[in-house]
């Protein structure tokens, strides 16, 4: 594709405004990003990959800067559904989607609505079973050392048993375990100026303690044929390489790829390693 739509901003998409941003050119590749509720800011640091792309970051329904309104209308029928709207609205025939943690988990569904519409998955950082962060996370993090307090925060903030004004403040309290190291600040300062997260609470508040409560693709993946990249760092603490081997595995015609030396957001911490990965596997 010689030239790529320029999109920055949010757009009327079915019966939402969601916030998308196209830039690059290459090859269509669209970036769904974690939570529930964040935004696509944590993607950021795979802009260098417009050289070759065309990235489109999407902010979910009721997530980070598109429109949270109502927050049940974030089903995995919507969240798809946006998502194949937009691949007609740019005029892409098929395209290649990359999946961040949440973002994953709306990726695999995509791919069993949609498969006529990939060319390449890339599951980053994510599962096909909320056991393993609802439950396993926080059990894992005990095991790691972290005090009874981090534990129990993970385990409410990732079961949705939260208030709006206090997920932020919960989630500080086990921040430092997203990370390979805990230096969080110094990682901040990687991401491009002039972004600032958007988060919107209720959001993660519903899609923990509703949308993915009890869910699981996992007797469904042997479905999805398409190419598929299983990407993650070693560390991670919600989905760790045990699970990532899994998906892999059941997975028709996918390769798992683990990053040394990250945690959850491989992106932020290897960012030239995770970017040559997915060249070599998209091209």
């Amino acid at each position: 594709m010689d030239q790529s739509p320029s999109i920055n901003g949010r757009i009327q998409i079915r019966d939402v405004s969601l916030f998308v941003k196209v830039i690059g050119h290459g090859y269509p590749l669209l970036l769904m990003h974690g939570g529930p509720g964040m935004d696509h800011t944590s993607l950021l640091p795979l802009l260098p990959c417009a050289d070759r792309f065309t990235l489109i970051y999407l902010d979910h329904r009721c997530n980070g800067r598109s429109d949270g309104i109502p927050v049940s209308s974030m089903t995995w029928d919507n969240l798809t559904a946006d998502a194949e709207a937009i691949r007609k609205r740019l005029g892409f025939e098929k395209w290649a989607v990359l999946g961040h943690s949440f973002g994953g988990m709306v990726t695999l569904e995509y791919a069993l609505r949609y498969p006529d519409s990939l060319s390449h998955l890339l599951l980053m950082d994510t599962c096909g079973d909320t056991r393993w962060v609802r439950e396993n996370a926080p059990e894992l993090l005990a095991k790691r050392g972290y005090s009874p307090a981090a534990v129990e925060a993970a385990r409410r903030f990732f079961n949705g048993q939260l208030a709006s004004d206090e997920v932020f403040r919960v989630a500080m309290k086990f921040a430092r375990a997203y990370y390979y190291r805990s230096s969080r600040l110094a990682l901040i300062r990687e991401v491009p100026a002039g972004f600032k997260v958007k988060m919107q609470p209720e959001a993660q508040i519903f899609g923990f303690g509703k949308l993915l409560a009890g869910w699981t693709v996992m007797e469904r993946l042997t479905e999805i044929e398409t190419p598929t990249l299983v990407l993650a760092g070693r560390d991670d603490f919600q989905f760790p390489p045990e699970h990532q081997a899994i998906l892999a595995d059941r997975l028709p015609n996918a390769e798992l790829a683990l990053i040394e030396r990250a945690g959850h957001n491989a992106p932020m911490e290897q960012p030239e390693e995770v970017m040559a990965i997915m060249r070599r596997f998209i091209t």
